[in-house]
Parts: C-alpha cells; structure tokens; sequence
C-alpha cells in the first residue's frame, strides 16, 4: 500500500506560478488556466499537482527565460482570484435559488 503525499500551500502556489507562466507563453487559453487553478486549489496531494501540469513542458533555465514585469504576474494572479471568485459566486447564488 501507497500512500501519496500531502500537497501544501507552498506546493500549490508552485504549481499557480508555472501555471501562470505557461498561460503567458500561449500553452494555455484562459479557460484551460481557470479549470487547472481551480483544480490546483484542491489539490490534496502532490500526485494531484502532478497531474494539473503534466502535459506542460518543463520551464527553461533561468538564463533563458525572458525578464517578467512584476505587474503581468500581479494581473494574472488577480484574474486568477476574480475568476475563480465569480466561479464560487455562481454557484452560491445558483444554489440559493
């Protein structure tokens, strides 16, 4: 018997910050990006972050990626959060009728 490891919040958070990165090269759709952070913040377990990313390439070494404006992660963080919070409002407000 197996037992796989439990997923922390520093793991999950990894895993936001290749997803975002991954987004901004065009691998992802906003959609596709939406779907796989919402599965990142359920994540239990580090086997459930491995798959949200699997089928992405590995990020390149630091010498080859491109500088990042600090600005475009703290707008792509807060999309993120505004879409997952409409996502949650839905379905509160679908439930409560």
């Amino acid at each position: 018997m197996t037992m796989a490891l439990r997923a922390s919040d520093d793991d999950r958070r990894r895993v936001l910050a290749v997803l975002e990165r991954h987004t901004t090269a065009g691998r992802l759709r906003l959609d596709e990006f939406d779907q796989r952070v919402t599965t990142t913040l359920r994540a239990t377990t580090l086997d459930d972050l491995a798959a949200v990313v699997q089928d992405l390439p590995d990020d390149p070494p630091a010498t080859m990626a491109p500088a990042r404006d600090a600005g475009v992660d703290a707008l792509l963080f807060a999309f993120g959060i505004a879409v997952i919070t409409i996502v949650i409002l839905g379905a509160v407000l679908a439930l409560a009728h």
